[in-house]
């Protein structure tokens, strides 16, 4: 694998995995609670807030260090696409300066749509058990 390719994939995959366990995190350090509560606010059921903190703080994780990145990826997509919809597309691309754009949002769900397609290899846990699983058929077929 070209080795700059590599590398910009990986640091592709830490930002993402990165800026969605902190969006996570902060969720709970504030109080899901409130998070819950601004679900409900704006329509959404409560509980919904429980789920999106854990898939950003888990998933997060997940994606950071390379495991199961398609499927997190795939799930950030429908994530990311529903925050634009149902919140942010009214507040327009850059919003009104105080964070209410979905700027953010596109460029979270354009980098969860590479990995979705792409997977990562680079440097990933993924990647590890898969060789790992590799040699473990081989043995098994020459035995």
């Amino acid at each position: 694998m070209n080795n700059k390719y590599a590398w910009s994939q990986v640091i592709l995959r830490v930002v993402l995995g990165l800026t969605f366990f902190i969006h996570g995190l902060v969720k709970f350090q504030d109080g899901i609670g409130n998070t819950a509560g601004w679900f409900d606010s704006i329509g959404l059921p409560g509980f919904l807030a429980y789920a999106v903190a854990l898939l950003e703080l888990v998933g997060g994780l997940a994606v950071l260090f390379g495991l199961g990145t398609r499927v997190i990826s795939g799930l950030f997509v429908v994530l990311m696409a529903g925050a634009i919809l149902k919140v942010k597309l009214a507040g327009g691309f850059l919003g009104d300066g105080q964070g209410a754009g979905y700027e953010l949002d596109l460029v979270l769900l354009a980098m969860s749509l590479y990995f979705l397609i792409n997977g990562s290899k680079s440097f990933a846990l993924d990647q590890v058990i898969s060789n790992s699983n590799e040699k473990d058929n081989e043995t098994y077929r020459s035995a």
